[in-house]
């Protein structure tokens, strides 16, 4: 799926998806289920999903997206949500630990990032405006 890419002098550069492939970094907790902090990992096990989440993160699965859960739980968590996503039913293809905890993140990348804010329902996407900060040129 991963297509070649090249720079202006022609070196190989990381490969790159297709246009129409989008690779989803999901958040968990808080996002897909209540919030549930670090320091009580019993919750884990059983917080209830939100449905419209699951079925619009496995709709982009099977539209051939790819779907990687990115979570500020750590590595000890990692078998409970691993588990507790599959018995949810959630598709994905990778899940990452370790995401710094308290929010206000900057994303700084050699790839266009887009950020999309869960304010508390999974619906499709719709196009607006904003403004954004850039590096100054």
């Amino acid at each position: 799926m991963l297509q070649p890419a090249f720079n202006e002098k022609g070196e190989t550069l990381s490969p790159i998806l297709p246009e129409e492939v989008k690779n989803f970094l999901i958040d968990i907790d808080g996002t897909i289920c209540d919030d549930i902090p670090n320091e009580e990992p019993e919750r884990m096990v059983d917080v209830p999903f939100y449905p419209d989440a699951l079925e619009i993160i496995n709709t982009w699965y099977d539209e051939g997206h790819i779907i990687t859960f990115f979570t500020s739980r750590t590595e000890a968590h990692r078998e409970i949500t691993e588990t507790w996503l599959k018995k949810c039913g959630f598709k994905y293809h990778g899940l990452l630990v370790g995401k710094p905890r308290g929010g206000n993140y900057h994303w700084i990348d050699n790839h266009i990032v887009k950020a999309t804010r869960f304010k508390g329902k999974f619906t499709n996407f719709v196009k607006k405006n904003k403004e954004i900060e850039i590096f100054e040129p």
